[in-house]
């Protein structure tokens, strides 16, 4: 029997197709801004902001400034090369040096599995003092939220609009905090550039907090799904990244402001306890009952916005291991799988959350310039991977500098951060 030829498509249904594939693609542009920009905002970074802003007042404007030159330098690079190559950061590095990617994907799922507790231990403090629910049950509601995200049929177009919605929201709150507590603006701007001082490993924390890890692939992995790869694109994906990266910074040093005004106006943060909310304690301090309320929403928002980051993009490295996980259900499933055990561990261990914020961000910062490092190989030497002989100059360079950087400061650093949770190195 002789195969049936499909009708032919109409006009009006090719075009009506042709609107579609354009939704969905845009879709996934705007998803990969905020997956990526959600992702460096969360609990993590909240809680890092507060405590080292706390120690170190205005210089910390220097370390978020910093973190935010270095975002963009890696940000531009990886988003670049994985959608010109169409592959994902394992594939691709297994293409350039064999098993490389797997080396990258183990560490990424390790990373993402530390950031997901932390997320998940950051949904229970949010939801604790938004609404007084027990941190742990706080937590089993986060993670569930998630979970029904990754099993609705279209779970990709869906979480895009959560993720939109999380991170306009979570910005707005912050600006009316920022402009209630006053900070001092002109300290804050010029300790940006000339600070009184330099914390290596505060700075390697905060990068690793909203760069490391998982973070660095996010954007870009959810890019792919566009449809919009290849060197022909390599112009909308740099400024696709580079919007993410701005919307990051603009969260970054809104809320860094927030905090040092209720710092600058004499209040004392604790630091001294393990189960100590810095963060909590600064908004309490602004509107009282009120900001510690609004501090729930934003710190919910937050670790909501990036347990479905750090899920969804440490399951695409499974890829890397089988094809079966590039898509579909295969995916999804393999995504809800990483929620339910990041929230099990976390119930488990029992570490007071805000210790595991801060570590989380020390520990991806630590494992950042492994991945750079390939493929800043890439960049150099296999350029016949991304579909093209030129590759901006500048970039390399920028990117090279940026990994250079990210190797020093881990290696200073690893003895301050474990020292900060009194863990030996």
């Amino acid at each position: 029997m002789s195969e049936q030829t499909p009708p032919a498509l109409s006009a009006e249904d090719e075009a009506r197709l042709a609107a579609a594939k354009k939704r969905v693609g845009r879709s996934a542009v705007i998803g990969a801004i905020f997956l990526m920009a959600t992702s460096a905002i969360g609990p993590g970074f909240i809680t890092q902001t507060a405590t080292f802003t706390a120690k170190m007042g205005s210089a910390f404007a220097f370390a978020i400034l910093l973190s935010v030159i270095i975002d963009i330098c890696v940000q531009l690079n990886i988003w670049r090369m994985i959608t010109s190559s169409g592959k994902r950061a394992g594939e691709l590095a297994n293409s350039a040096i064999p098993f490389s990617g797997h080396v990258i994907a183990v560490l990424v799922i390790i990373g993402g599995l530390a950031f997901n507790i932390g997320n998940i231990a950051g949904g229970g403090l949010g939801l604790n003092a938004l609404l007084g629910v027990d941190p742990k049950i706080g937590g089993l509601i986060t993670g569930a939220l998630a979970i029904i995200i990754f099993l609705i049929k279209k779970a990709g177009p869906v979480m895009d609009v959560v993720l939109i919605i999380l991170g306009v929201g979570m910005i707005v709150m912050t600006v009316i905090v920022a402009i209630v507590s006053g900070p001092p603006i002109g300290d804050a701007l010029r300790q940006t550039v000339l600070p009184d001082k330099i914390d290596f490993a505060t700075i390697t924390t905060i990068v690793g907090g909203t760069v490391g890890g998982y973070i660095t692939y996010s954007g870009a992995h959810r890019y792919l799904a566009s449809g919009h790869t290849g060197p022909e694109h390599a112009g909308p994906v740099m400024r696709a990244a580079a919007n993410g990266v701005f919307v990051t910074g603009i969260m970054r040093y809104v809320l860094f402001l927030a905090i040092l005004g209720v710092v600058a106006s004499g209040v004392t943060l604790d630091l001294s306890s393990q189960a100590a909310n810095p963060a909590g304690q600064a908004f309490g301090a602004v509107l009282g009952d009120t900001g510690l309320r609004i501090f729930g929403a934003i710190f919910w928002a937050a670790a909501l916005s990036s347990v479905i980051g750090a899920a969804y993009t440490s399951a695409t490295f499974l890829s890397t291991f089988h094809k079966r996980f590039l898509g579909g259900w295969s995916l999804q499933w393999a995504t809800v799988a990483f929620i339910v055990v990041s929230w099990i561990i976390y119930l488990l261990i029992g570490t007071a959350p805000a210790a595991i914020l801060v570590f989380v961000g020390g520990f991806n910062g630590l494992i950042l310039p492994i991945g750079l490092t390939v493929f800043m190989y890439i960049g150099w030497f296999r350029r016949d991977l991304l579909g093209a002989r030129k590759y901006p100059l500048w970039l390399l360079i920028a990117g090279t500098l940026v990994t250079l950087l990210t190797w020093y400061m881990g290696a200073v650093s690893i003895g301050p951060i474990f020292a900060f949770l009194g863990v030996g190195a």
